[in-house]
């Protein structure tokens, strides 16, 4: 998520009927320890029955060893089966059949990548695999933490998984809060990973749509493997298929009980309580988990880029081109000059890419600057354009190399600066309406460091000049610093 969510939390905050004006958000925030290191964030907002619930652990791709790749991704799918009691008809047959499908699932995983494998054991394995499932399936009871929450006034239930974290999340009325921390707590104490290799084979089936089958996927997976030569947001998060084949339930168990713990986990409550109530709910519920381990910060850094890297991709689709450029991440100073030079790029019709590629040139039918991969560590700032029908990608790349060189070599305007803070905080204004996204821009700082970065962050920006964007372009916007993607067919090389 962009620091471009924040400068419009005070204004969001201030306009709000039940906020006092006086009030600051540091003043609006309530944050809690519990003594098992779980961290809760309390904000109370009255003008509607309802709460924003998100949950949030400091665990994502970013976070996964070279042996277990996609762990994260699968996990966050494994975590809507159900638990001991929710999502089965009987666990106590259910678990003997778990067993069984383990057992013969990671007879048939050792098996069927070795050369020397005999065929018909591999199919026997399989047919018994099979077998064990069918029977398994009559146990299940499919989700039911949706239709629990469905029958109780909950929209809005779902989950992802990031570089940097993963978060789970629902609207629901404010008087049903109590059931949201019921579930949620029985969710990490007696989760059951039920489905397992019925679910990897939906995690292949996914990789096959959003990477392998789609151009704009298969794009960003090469920038970033290219970019990255030794950290490991070079990986999808998704894994690689490889990963994804290697991956059992044993992995899963001990990524979810290392890790979807206590001391890794943000609790974010936004809507209609009490705050002193709805604290001791929390402590009931899940003041009784364990603590569990912090998890360990990357060491990995990646080194100076001193080249740029190209890669062409053949593929039967309309040419695309992406460009990156390595950046700091927040708190950095330059990560917010880097916040209003990607917003005067490409933000709205009068940006400047807009005019000129779109407009002016006629280059491309699409624009967009984003950052990426993630926050917690130095990421990137992508350019993805489409090129017109007739137009070449290398005619696209050199006017954006062009539109890029002013910043090196003009200062951009002060009106120019002030419309492009004018419309970060008109954007988020509007992104800012209900609960959910205070919900969820407090938790994803606070996973990513401490939610009092949002304090800050107005007179930060404030504080960036046109010299400030100029300085960062000479430093960052240069060739050695680039990679560059291309996507053609291949009758076009």
């Amino acid at each position: 998520m962009s620091r471009l969510f924040i400068i419009a939390l005070f204004a969001f905050l201030w306009i709000t009927p039940e906020t006092i004006l006086a009030q600051t958000l540091a003043d609006k925030v309530q944050e809690y320890k519990l003594d098992n290191g779980a961290t809760v964030l309390l904000v109370e907002r009255h003008a509607s029955p309802t709460v924003a619930a998100y949950i949030s652990f400091r665990v994502g791709g970013v976070n996964e060893t070279s042996q277990e790749r996609g762990v994260a991704h699968l996990l966050e799918h494994m975590l809507f089966k159900g638990t001991k009691t929710l999502g089965t008809k009987n666990y106590a047959v259910e678990k003997k059949l778990l067993q069984q499908i383990k057992t013969i699932g990671k007879e048939i995983d050792a098996l069927k990548f070795r050369a020397d494998t005999d065929p018909q054991r591999l199919q026997q394995l399989q047919e018994s695999l099979a077998q064990v499932q069918a029977e398994h399936r009559k146990l299940v009871v499919k989700n039911e933490f949706s239709r629990i929450y469905g029958e109780n006034g909950g929209v809005g239930y779902n989950a992802y998984t990031s570089k940097d974290a993963t978060t789970y999340l629902i609207n629901l009325p404010a008087n049903k809060l109590e059931l949201w921390a019921a579930i949620e707590s029985d969710r990490l104490q007696n989760a059951v990973f039920r489905e397992f290799y019925t679910e990897r084979d939906v995690v292949h089936e996914e990789r096959r749509r959003s990477y392998e089958s789609s151009p704009d996927g298969m794009m960003y997976e090469t920038l970033l493997a290219t970019a990255y030569k030794v950290h490991p947001y070079r990986n999808p998060i998704i894994g690689w298929n490889s990963d994804i084949d290697s991956l059992d339930p044993d992995q899963i168990r001990e990524f979810f009980d290392k890790y979807y713990t206590p001391v890794n986990m943000v609790i974010t409550l936004v809507g209609d309580f009490e705050s002193e109530a709805t604290l001791e709910m929390v402590k009931r519920y899940f003041g009784k988990l364990k603590p569990g381990v912090p998890v360990p910060p990357v060491v990995d850094r990646e080194p100076e880029q001193n080249g740029e890297r190209r890669v062409t991709i053949n593929f039967d689709a309309e040419p695309q081109l992406m460009i990156a450029y390595h950046k700091p991440t927040m708190p950095h100073r330059d990560d917010y000059a880097f916040d209003l030079l990607m917003q005067v790029l490409s933000e709205g019709r009068t940006s400047r890419f807009y005019q000129s590629l779109v407009v002016d040139k006629q280059l491309v039918t699409d624009v967009n600057v984003f950052g990426a991969p993630g926050s917690r560590y130095d990421n990137l700032m992508v350019v993805s354009l489409t090129p017109r029908n007739g137009r070449s990608s290398a005619e696209v790349e050199a006017a954006v190399y062009a539109e890029l060189e002013r910043f090196r070599s003009e200062l951009l305007s002060p009106g120019e600066l002030e419309v492009a803070r004018n419309q970060i905080l008109t954007s988020i204004l509007r992104s800012l309406k209900g609960n959910s996204g205070l919900a969820r821009m407090l938790s994803s700082y606070q996973t990513l460091g401490d939610w009092h970065y949002l304090v800050e962050y107005e007179d930060q920006l404030n504080s960036i000049t046109p010299e400030d964007i100029m300085a960062v372009a000479k430093r960052y916007l240069q060739a050695d610093n680039r990679t560059v993607v291309t996507l053609m067919r291949e009758e076009q090389n």
